[in-house]
């Protein structure tokens, strides 16, 4: 019985993250659905690109891209918009598309690696830390609001499914985010604590809680290191919608991406011991305070994660508005330019960060 319910809930938070711990074995990637102009990958010949890094609070590097209007003045102060990563995904998934796109909209626009991913430091690799990720927003803006064609009174942020939740919790203590916008976003401690709909049981939690920390000490022994959720690395017959969802991203051309000393094996799975501190994360506590700052949360009207944007607006103060994208998913508006709505993302910073 104990082995049932500890199966269960595993996949259920699992599906609560669109994700299932499957690190065994890799499958060869199915043919990706490019509908609606799926183009994560997309260049842009009216922007440069250039690496930057910066630290943050905790000494660490911060590794980010900074896109830059090839039309711009550098001798003038422009808007800017810092751009934030899905949880588990690295700058190259979704963050870039949005800073390339953002840019061609006259922004100077920064994508970052969130610390222990992609090209940003932190050991182990793969670490939750939600404060350490609210940091790097802060930091990203240390970094912008110190460049003399940057106007450090109009920085604004987009976060992106997880980096939504932690946008939040920056901009709630960090009041020179000027405007806050999220894309599908995922309040990753209600989805850790409670799963999609509160549907995980105290039970259940505590039994995650209790697995995650008996880990800590097979690693504290020198044992080896134990990740978890992230994208199946396969498909069959009973794979859950929920993965199949991110398995066409993640797992697939369409946006597969594998960091630089980082192994498809490993990418998009956090560490066990350290995915348990989402269990302490609430980023919509006190989202009030934000006001009178803008904030926007866009979600699709198919997305399974609908109910975190609507969470988050209901407790979020004026200026607010919640934004559904008809016929979207949720991981729809992580590369589908046809559907991801870069003329609200547009009007809303034009006008708050003007």
């Amino acid at each position: 019985m104990k082995k049932m319910i500890t199966r269960g809930f595993k996949m259920l938070t699992a599906m609560t993250l669109g994700l299932v711990l499957s690190t065994a074995s890799i499958g060869i990637a199915a043919a990706a659905d490019m509908l609606n102009g799926a183009d994560n990958f997309y260049k842009s010949d009216k922007v440069t690109v250039q690496k930057v890094t910066f630290k943050n609070q905790y000494n660490m590097k911060v590794a980010g891209n900074l896109f830059i209007p090839k039309a711009m003045s550098k001798n003038t102060k422009n808007p800017t918009i810092i751009v934030g990563h899905p949880m588990g995904a690295v700058k190259e998934q979704s963050a870039n598309l949005y800073a390339t796109k953002m840019a061609e909209q006259g922004f100077v626009t920064l994508s970052l690696d969130l610390s222990f991913w992609g090209e940003s430091a932190g050991q182990p690799r793969n670490v939750v830390s939600p404060d350490i990720y609210a940091e790097d927003f802060s930091a990203a803006v240390d970094f912008l609001g110190t460049q003399p064609f940057v106007d450090k009174e109009r920085i604004g942020v987009i976060g992106i499914c997880g980096s939504g939740s932690f946008a939040i919790s920056a901009a709630k203590i960090d009041p020179r985010m000027k405007a806050i916008a999220t894309v599908s976003m995922y309040d990753m401690g209600s989805a850790n604590r409670n799963a999609l709909n509160h549907s995980l049981t105290l039970e259940q939690r505590r039994a995650i809680i209790a697995e995650a920390a008996e880990q800590r000490y097979v690693e504290f022994k020198g044992g080896e290191t134990k990740y978890t959720s992230g994208t199946v690395h396969e498909l069959n017959e009973d794979t859950h919608p929920i993965q199949r969802e991110f398995f066409d991203f993640y797992r697939t051309p369409r946006g597969e991406f594998t960091p630089k000393g980082s192994s498809p094996k490993l990418t998009t799975h956090p560490t066990l011991t350290s995915n348990i501190k989402f269990m302490n994360f609430y980023p919509f506590n006190d989202i009030e305070t934000i006001s009178p700052r803008p904030m926007l949360f866009i979600t699709g009207d198919q997305a399974h994660s609908k109910e975190f944007s609507e969470d988050a607006y209901k407790r979020a103060a004026e200026p607010k508005e919640l934004y559904y994208v008809p016929g979207a998913g949720h991981v729809d508006l992580y590369d589908r330019v046809n559907l991801i709505p870069f003329d609200k993302l547009t009007s809303f910073f034009s006008q708050y960060l003007k």
